[in-house]
């Protein structure tokens, strides 16, 4: 499944009080099937937020680029920053699949055979939609290799490195990400942004500069502009 997933992820929570979670999604497609709902997610612009309360549990899947397109059979343009029911999917059987989640979970939501038995719930309804197409091996392609070069930081390099101009590169990546090369470019900086925030070793000013930024300002007025939140807020919020 590693051309059209690229992980799982299982919380499973009992809160005294609401938590809300933020994060800065990757450019991909979700799916999450929680005790409460079922839906399938688009690429978010910003930083994305959940709240979690009570007792309750989710499996998620974090797809790559390649799956958007082919599970929504129309650009992930058309479902940026939203998202639909699962049911409402016409290339899936969206019930059936949350009703095998539910049924894995249900005895033991912390058992790791739960887990392991929801997955395999999610790798037999999504199996179908192997192999990938060309473009969508291109589009993978180019993601991993933008997240393998972090000193790219123009739309032409990417170009170049696979051969396409960067108007044929602008229609793949819309059609199968939602969004532009400059953004995934700008996306994947704040990423590295991220880590090396949390790991600590790094001032702001030296941050900015080793993510190409021209001053210690731009770099924290495009981060607030994706995030809503400034470098040090958001670490703070992630503590």
């Amino acid at each position: 499944m590693a051309e059209l997933i690229t992980r799982y992820w299982v919380p499973v929570w009992s809160l005294a009080e609401p938590s809300t979670q933020r994060t800065l999604q990757f450019p991909v497609c979700l799916i999450v099937i929680s005790n409460s709902y079922a839906r399938f997610y688009g690429v978010s612009r910003g930083a994305s937020e959940v709240t979690l309360a009570d007792e309750g549990w989710a499996v998620g899947v974090l797809f790559r680029p390649a799956a958007g397109r082919r599970l929504l059979r129309r650009p992930v343009s058309t479902l940026v920053d939203a998202f639909v029911e699962l049911d409402s999917l016409t290339t899936l059987d969206g019930a059936t699949l949350a009703q095998g989640v539910h049924a894995a979970m249900s005895d033991d939501p912390h058992a790791e055979s739960s887990h392991r038995a929801a997955i395999a719930a999610y790798e037999e309804a999504l199996a179908r939609f192997l192999p990938v197409d060309e473009q969508g091996s291109q589009i993978n392609a180019i993601i991993d290799w933008l997240e393998a070069h972090p000193e790219v930081t123009r739309v032409s390099e990417v170009a170049d490195a696979f051969g396409l101009s960067e108007r044929g590169l602008q229609r793949l990546v819309v059609d199968r990400v939602g969004l532009t090369p400059k953004w995934l470019i700008q996306r994947r900086r704040l990423h590295d942004a991220v880590a090396r925030l949390k790991a600590g070793d790094r001032t702001l000013a030296d941050l900015a500069a080793e993510l190409g930024y021209t001053d210690q300002a731009h770099f924290t007025h495009d981060f607030r502009a994706v995030t809503g939140l400034t470098p040090g807020r958001y670490l703070a919020d992630q503590s």
